[in-house]
């Protein structure tokens, strides 16, 4: 049987092609970006608040989530669980963030002053990438449906975590894949990166999609259990 028609689960698992985004996506962005505009304003439609809604946007991504981490875990056939947090964190940022967007997230960070906080910066996700987001809406995270797949990931694969999509506005001469030369830009954190080392980064170079003045930080904090578990590996 040519690889063109088998099925989806026995396909290798590609470099760069990921199924939302990449050379050779296995979805078109235009079909994406109306199904999810669909998405949110289904659910914008049925909630009271700004946490509702974006409530519900992760709750929509997190089945996707589990599904996810399944189908890479049947396609890699490595018989291979990681049980360490960090290289969970990884796994997420790299292999997960490829098979869906065909890139790694742009850097993974840690907490300076809490253990169990780390973010996944992602400078242009796809989700609010065809979004416009109305005034009256203005603290409304469309990316919130991504968070729910990070959860779903993490959960599944028994790291249990509380992950929240927040934008950040790009710091002066911040460098991103639509903007490599650093140009100003207005400095204005929400909770920002300060405070969080690098542990990690990967580049998109991406030139066609608009540039944007913010970026997407994902913050993850892991439950106690998980933090324990992992400090009881280091011994």
């Amino acid at each position: 049987m040519s690889s063109r028609n088998s099925n989806i689960l026995d396909r290798p698992l590609g470099r760069s092609n990921g199924i939302l985004r990449g050379d050779q996506a296995s979805v078109s962005q235009s079909a994406f970006a109306l199904l999810y505009s669909e998405l949110v304003q289904y659910h914008q439609s049925r909630v009271a608040s700004i946490t509702d809604l974006e409530r519900r946007l992760e709750s929509s991504g997190f089945g996707v989530g589990l599904r996810v981490l399944e189908l890479l875990a049947y396609r890699s056939r490595e018989n291979k669980r990681e049980i360490r947090l960090m290289s969970i964190l990884h796994f997420v940022s790299s292999t997960v963030w490829k098979s869906l967007f065909g890139k790694n997230a742009d850097s993974l960070e840690r907490s300076i002053e809490s253990a169990d906080e780390f973010m996944i910066i992602d400078y242009e996700p796809l989700t609010s990438t065809y979004v416009s987001v109305p005034s009256d809406l203005g603290q409304l995270s469309v990316d919130a449906y991504i968070s729910g797949i990070i959860a779903g990931v993490l959960d599944g694969a028994g790291f249990p975590a509380r992950v929240t999509a927040h934008p950040v506005n790009l710091e002066d001469g911040e460098i991103t894949p639509s903007n490599p030369s650093g140009s100003q830009h207005n400095s204005s954190m929400h909770g920002g990166s300060s405070g969080y080392t690098n542990t990690g980064t990967g580049r998109n170079n991406n030139m066609f999609l608009p540039s944007r003045r913010d970026k997407c930080v994902f913050l993850v904090k892991f439950s106690k259990e998980v933090l324990a578990r992992d400090a009881a590996l280091e011994r």
